[in-house]
This record gives structure tokens, C-alpha cells and sequence, in this order.
């Protein structure tokens, strides 16, 4: 069995949203969608060969969705694309909009 992996849907798409919802961007360049994919790419767990998972673990998904939409942030910040915070500031917007489901 292989199971199919939907990293757009999963972790880049939602947390690209977050993002530049929390950095108050006004667009979406390729340069932030790079950035989004590379916060991936660095929280895949490490290792080589036959059956290593090439994305984080499910469970990890909230904490790696807001490192992904801080690296987003961050790049939009850098393009003028979104007001310049600091780094701090960034990460606590982030988890001001951050929806956790509640009910």
C-alpha cells in the first residue's frame, strides 16, 4: 500500500492562508509559495532509503502550519508585500488567527 500524499492540501494551501491573512499581505508571489515549500521541506523528517516519510508526521500539523505561514509571512514582509513586524510580532498574529476547531 502507498498511501498519497496531498502536501498542498494538507499543509501548504491552509497555512500559506494563515499566513498572509496573519502578515496582512496583499498578494501571493511565487517567491512566498518557494518560501512555504521550503518550511516543508525542513520540517520532513530526516533520513534516507526505502520507507522514510517524505513529509511531518500528521500530528505535527498545527505546529508545522505556523512555521510555514511565519516563513510566508516573513518573505511578503520582505517583498512590501505586508507591513514589516518583527519577528515576534509575526509569530504572535500567527497564533492570534490560528483557528482551532472547538466546539
Amino acid at each position: 500500500t502507498y498511501p498519497i500524499a496531498q502536501c498542498n492540501n494538507t499543509y501548504i494551501f491552509p497555512a500559506v492562508g494563515l499566513g498572509v491573512v496573519a502578515a496582512r499581505a496583499s498578494r501571493v508571489s511565487d517567491e512566498m509559495m518557494r518560501a512555504a515549500s521550503r518550511a516543508l521541506g525542513d520540517a520532513a523528517p530526516e533520513g534516507e532509503g526505502p520507507g522514510v516519510p517524505l513529509l511531518p508526521a500528521l500530528g505535527r500539523i498545527r505546529d508545522v502550519s505556523k512555521d510555514i505561514a511565519f516563513a510566508v509571512g516573513q518573505k511578503a514582509q520582505e517583498q512590501g508585500h505586508a507591513p514589516e513586524t518583527s519577528p515576534e510580532a509575526l509569530r504572535q498574529r500567527i497564533a492570534e488567527v490560528f483557528w482551532e476547531p472547538a466546539y
